[in-house]
């Protein structure tokens, strides 16, 4: 359907809510059905859903614009981008009057990656990857579906310079996506795979159900999870699942390489031992010593 053409009114920053217009309606509360959760604040739902409509795509939108892709009136849309603006969260240029991301937003990133501690755990070893290997080293956790990338050391054969902190990628095609997805019980694999949105990225991906299953269980059997062109041509990616002391996994170490430098074969051979001995190391610090046995029983 097509998007209701707004009837005439004041400009986006001379606009008044609450004139008594049929558009001026508070729109439902979409989320508190969606959610049925009444601890459930919606204003802040919203405030974080304004946030994340800027990405690649619009780095910079009007208010009109705000309100659309959210799914708000223009009422509630000036108030929050408002509020977000007072809070410095949002810029508006005073010419153009649309509005955009400011560096405060990356705050919450920036106190979250000093205050996780998976990341301070595994830095000595992700440098020592990238001191020994020469390789990009990544760690990522599964967020849902994706992965998510916390940490990144690229090298200096790196193909894929677009790929930085705080990237999501698609965890069915990506080796700690499989690596991860590996050390879960079947029930929980098969939800979060019926939940994905599953398609080919490459001739080599790997997507249909079937394959899918079987690959995570053979990456069980390995210990490790590989990814050959699966998501970018050239890209040739191995990783181990980091997991807590239950068995869970909570992360992933991947190095990954050139096609050009390396077959899969080698890249397999020569790198699946790193990840692995580095994901158990980092799976095991903070955990008590096993007890030690008795020499003479």
């Amino acid at each position: 359907m097509a998007p209701r053409r707004p009837s005439p009114r004041p400009s986006d920053t001379e606009f008044t809510p609450g004139d008594g217009s049929a558009g001026d309606a508070p729109v439902k509360e979409e989320g508190t059905a969606r959610t049925g959760d009444p601890l459930m604040v919606m204003s802040v739902e919203k405030a974080f859903r304004v946030l994340n409509a800027f990405d690649a795509a619009r780095p910079a939108m009007s208010l009109t614009q705000i309100a659309s892709i959210v799914g708000m009136d223009k009422s509630a849309a000036q108030r929050f981008t408002h509020t977000l603006e007072k809070l410095g969260y949002l810029r508006k240029d005073p010419e153009t009057k649309r509005f955009e991301l400011t560096v405060k937003t990356l705050d919450l990133g920036h106190h979250y990656m000093r205050g996780n501690g998976l990341l301070e755990r595994s830095m000595p070893y992700l440098m020592h990857l990238s001191k020994t290997t020469e390789e990009t080293i990544n760690l990522t956790e599964l967020d849902d579906t994706e992965i998510v990338f916390v940490s990144r050391f690229m090298s200096r054969h790196v193909l894929n310079t677009d790929v930085v902190i705080g990237m999501r990628m698609p965890a069915y095609c990506t080796a700690p996506g499989i690596a991860m997805l590996s050390r879960m019980p079947i029930e929980e694999v098969c939800d979060r795979l019926d939940r994905m949105d599953l398609h080919p990225y490459t001739p080599n991906t790997t997507w249909q159900r079937e394959d899918l299953l079987a690959k995570i269980e053979r990456s069980a059997g390995l210990g490790y999870a590989t990814a050959f062109e699966e998501y970018y041509h050239g890209d040739l990616s191995i990783a181990a699942a980091i997991v807590n002391p239950a068995g869970a996994p909570i992360g992933a170490i991947n190095i990954a390489v050139s096609r050009s430098r390396f077959t899969p074969q080698e890249a397999e051979e020569r790198f699946a031992p790193l990840v692995v001995a580095a994901a158990a190391s980092i799976s095991t610090i903070g955990r008590p010593p096993p007890p030690r046995k008795n020499a003479r029983g």
